[in-house]
């Protein structure tokens, strides 16, 4: 049974037409089905899906990244990748349902495949906890990371999450830790990582297995620091305002590509991922190939000064660059022309407004 949003109420009803059409068993019994009304109404749907996903607004898209049929990170997993080989445990605590993690392989090459679960249905929702993860599963996945690094092996991660379960449990043993450890973890790797953002990106629950070399959003996923749930709730007191705040937030893959927060938008099939699973397969699976094939020629310290560039450039113009001038190496700044011009003139304001104090005073003189 398929699941509908709010939003598309006039496509339900339109595909309800086609199944009836479909039927050959009509009121009078058996009936010859009419094949070109079928091809017209679901040329009305195809349009009326175009226009609808066209001018989705933030909310919308939000509603689409939380969709039910929405494909989850074991459906990519299963499909994607081969000989996936299944690892549990952090060998601390326990094993967490909510990540699938393991090795696969990928054009022949082998890769760590981490993924944040939601589940199917109801019962393996609840066994999945959402996707929400708790310490054990951050634990997991960085005593995987580490491995992978030792054996050179690249790391893809699929986010899917609301964020970090924020039960008394998880935070007595150590939920902060095991996200901040897991985001360190993920920056020091001298291997790529690629995330692909399949559903929701939440908060530190995401951004933990996130800091990656290349970060991708599907066109109707979400990336944010908090729910606009949350967001509404904090800044107007009223969770109804979640449109209002969504549209603040910027949490859209568009929004985050023009803001380079992140690297790639891959676009979604008519509708919607979760109607058409298998092509959009194909399209991750394509961008996995071929960023993973761009970092073939880096060394170990080039995959990981380009990460920390990326991370740093975030918010400036020019970000961070090689320099050998620096003590051991490292990264230094680049300023823009513009920004270079601005810090001069602040850093020597008093010899500017004199030299324009003077000019002004010439210029009074012969004038007068």
């Amino acid at each position: 049974m398929k699941n509908y949003l709010e939003f598309e109420k006039e496509i339900k009803a339109l595909e309800q037409e086609v199944d009836s059409l479909k039927s050959p068993f009509g009121s009078e019994g058996i009936s010859e089905v009419d094949t070109q009304k079928i091809k017209n109404t679901q040329n009305e749907i195809n349009e009326k899906l175009k226009e609808t996903y066209d001018n989705l607004n933030s909310w919308q898209r939000t509603q689409v990244a939380r969709h039910e049929d929405r494909p989850k990170a074991n459906y990519y997993i299963k499909k994607i990748f081969s000989q996936f080989t299944l690892l549990s445990g952090d060998r601390y605590f326990g094993d967490d349902k909510s990540v699938t993690a393991g090795f696969g392989l990928i054009d022949e090459k082998s890769v760590l495949v981490i993924g944040q679960e939601k589940g199917e249905d109801l019962n393996s929702r609840i066994e999945r906890n959402f996707g929400m993860m708790r310490p054990e599963g951050y634990r997991k996945c960085i005593r995987l990371m580490k491995l992978a690094d030792r054996f050179q092996i690249p790391v893809v991660t699929f986010i899917d999450t609301p964020g970090a379960y924020p039960g008394l449990g998880a935070e007595q043993r150590g939920q902060a830790s095991a996200i901040a450890n897991s985001i360190e973890c993920c920056m020091s790797l001298t291997v790529p990582n690629i995330s692909i953002i399949i559903g929701e990106g939440g908060s530190g629950g995401a951004i933990a297995l996130a800091s990656s070399n290349k970060v991708i959003m599907l066109e109707n996923s979400i990336y944010s620091v908090i729910s606009p749930e949350g967001c509404a709730s904090i800044l107007w007191r009223d969770p109804s305002k979640s449109l209002q705040a969504a549209d603040a937030m910027k949490l859209t893959a568009k929004d985050l590509l023009k803001l380079k927060v992140i690297d790639e938008v891959i676009s979604e099939p008519l509708g919607g991922a979760h109607r058409d699973p298998d092509s959009i397969s194909v399209d991750i699976k394509n961008s996995i190939i071929k960023n993973l094939k761009s970092f073939e020629n880096f060394s170990k310290e080039e995959i990981y000064d380009h990460r920390k560039a990326k991370f740093l450039q975030i918010g400036r113009d020019q970000g961070f660059s090689k320099s050998s001038n620096l003590d051991g190496g490292g990264l230094s700044y680049k300023e823009s022309l513009t920004q270079k011009l601005i810090s001069n003139i602040y850093k020597n304001k008093l010899l500017y407004g004199g030299i324009a104090l003077l000019a002004a005073t010439s210029l009074i003189v012969l004038l007068f």
